[in-house]
């Protein structure tokens, strides 16, 4: 899996850490199953701050707040897709969840890639209940 980051906030994002995250996360996706949609891909994550993290969540989902992560199916062959975080969002978050900031970022970024995956906790409890379950496990053992 090829990463490329593009950090459009005025946060510093810990890229080495990121590209860790990557490899893991898919690599144990690979293990459950998830190889053939994962070969040869390349993974955009773009970083964005509150105000066009906003814009896009209201563009794109109705829903007037910065969110944590969008996830963008891919538009060619080679692309898994794309992830946009925010990073002031994910810091919030960490705080909720008592995380660090960089464990709360690998949850979401792996949030983000079950979506890509096909994934979708919002079609129905039962999806929801399969892709946490899965969600948690991997997180887990990284």
């Amino acid at each position: 899996m090829t990463l490329l980051c593009i950090n459009q906030s005025k946060l510093r994002m810990p890229r080495v850490y990121l590209q860790n995250c990557v490899e893991q996360v898919v690599a144990k996706l690979k293990r459950k199953g998830f190889a053939r949609q994962l070969k040869d891909k390349q993974l955009v994550i773009v970083f964005l701050d509150p105000k066009e993290a906003k814009r896009l969540n209201h563009q794109y989902r109705g829903k007037k707040y910065a969110t944590d992560v969008l996830s963008f199916l891919p538009i060619e062959q080679h692309s898994l897709g794309e992830l946009v975080l925010c990073p002031q969002v994910l810091k919030k978050q960490a705080l909720e969840h008592d995380l660090t900031f960089r464990d709360e970022l690998c949850y979401m970024v792996l949030h983000g890639i079950l979506h890509l995956l096909g994934f979708d906790h919002e079609r129905s409890e039962a999806e929801a209940r399969r892709m946490f379950r899965l969600q948690d496990e991997i997180f887990e053992s990284l």
